[in-house]
C-alpha cells in the first residue's frame, strides 16, 4: 500500500494530523468498509508511525490489552499486551469495533486518553507515560451496532470524532480501478449497483454493501466472471439469506448494471 491509495472524502486526513499533533485520541465512526481502517493505515504511513491494531471482541480483556504474567521456563515473567507495546513504541494503537469490547476492558484506556497520557501497569507495577509520537485511535460503525452495545457518552467524549463515510460515486469507482485494475466504465456499474442497494437499504434493513466487497467483485471481474455474477457472489449474497429480499436485491441489482455486456473486457 502507498500514500496514493487513499482517496480523502473531505478533510479527515488533516483533521487526523492535527490530531497527532496535538497528542489527541481519535474516534473514527462510519459503516462498515467505508475507509476507516484504511485511513489508519495511510496515515501510518504519512506520519512514519507504525500502526498496532487490536480487533475488539466480547472476550477481550484489559489483560489482553496491556499484558499479563507468564510462566516462561519454570519463571514467572510479565509479557506486554499489543497496546503496551504501542505506547512503548510510540505507535498508532488502533482499536478496531471498539465497541464490541466490554466497557471494564475500556477502562484502562482512561489514561491514556486525557492529559496523563499514561498507562498503568497494576499487576506489573509498572507506570508508562506515553512518548509524544503515541497515538490512539479507535473505530466503530454506530449505524449498525447491538442495540445492546453502545459506547459511553464519558468515554466517547473523551475522543476527536470524525465521522466518514462512502465515498461519492465518482472516486469510489476510481478507488476500484486503482485495487483490481478493471475497465473504469465496470466500476461505474459496479457502484451504481451499490449505490441502488444502499438506497433499499433503508427498506430492507441491512448492512450495505461496502467499497470493499466492491473491491472483491472487481477481482473476480478481472479474472474473467461476469459483472452480474460477480456481484451476485460478493455484493448480494452476503447481504441475506431471506429468498424474497434476495430476489428484490438481484432486481435491484440487475437494474445497477444495466448496459454490462454480457462478455466482459477483462476476460
Amino acid at each position: 500500500m502507498t500514500e496514493q491509495t487513499y482517496l480523502a472524502n473531505g478533510n479527515e486526513v488533516q483533521l487526523f494530523e492535527q490530531a497527532y499533533r496535538q497528542r489527541l485520541p481519535v474516534m473514527l465512526t462510519g459503516p462498515t468498509g467505508c475507509g476507516k481502517t484504511r485511513l489508519v493505515e495511510h496515515m501510518g504511513l504519512l506520519l512514519a508511525r507504525p500502526v498496532v491494531t487490536i480487533s475488539c471482541h466480547d472476550d477481550l480483556t484489559s489483560s489482553d490489552l496491556v499484558g499479563r504474567f507468564i510462566v516462561t521456563g519454570g519463571d514467572v515473567v510479565w509479557t506486554d499486551g499489543p497496546l503496551t507495546r504501542a505506547v512503548k513504541a510510540g505507535a498508532i494503537c488502533y482499536l478496531d469495533e471498539v465497541v464490541e469490547a466490554r466497557h471494564d476492558s475500556l477502562a484502562v484506556l482512561h489514561s491514556l486518553t486525557d492529559h496523563r497520557r499514561t498507562l498503568y501497569l497494576d499487576r506489573a507495577g509498572e507506570v508508562v507515560q506515553a512518548p509524544e509520537n503515541f497515538m490512539l485511535v479507535c473505530s466503530y460503525n454506530p449505524a449498525y451496532r447491538s442495540s445492546l452495545k453502545e459506547l459511553k457518552p464519558s468515554f466517547r467524549q473523551r475522543f476527536v470524532t470524525l465521522p466518514m463515510d462512502y465515498l461519492r460515486a465518482d472516486r469510489e469507482a476510481e478507488v476500484i480501478v486503482a485495487e483490481a485494475g478493471i475497465d473504469p466504465a465496470a466500476a461505474e456499474r459496479l457502484v451504481r449497483c451499490a449505490t441502488a442497494i444502499r438506497t433499499a437499504d433503508e427498506a430492507f434493513h441491512y448492512e450495505p454493501p461496502s467499497t470493499r466487497v466492491l473491491v472483491t467483485a472487481a477481482h473476480l471481474i478481472a479474472a474473467g466472471a461476469s459483472e452480474l455474477d460477480a456481484a451476485q457472489a460478493c455484493v448480494l449474497a452476503p447481504l441475506s439469506s431471506d429468498g424474497a429480499i434476495s430476489e428484490g436485491l438481484r432486481e435491484v441489482a440487475a437494474a445497477g448494471l444495466a448496459g454490462a455486456d454480457s462478455q466482459s473486457p477483462n476476460r
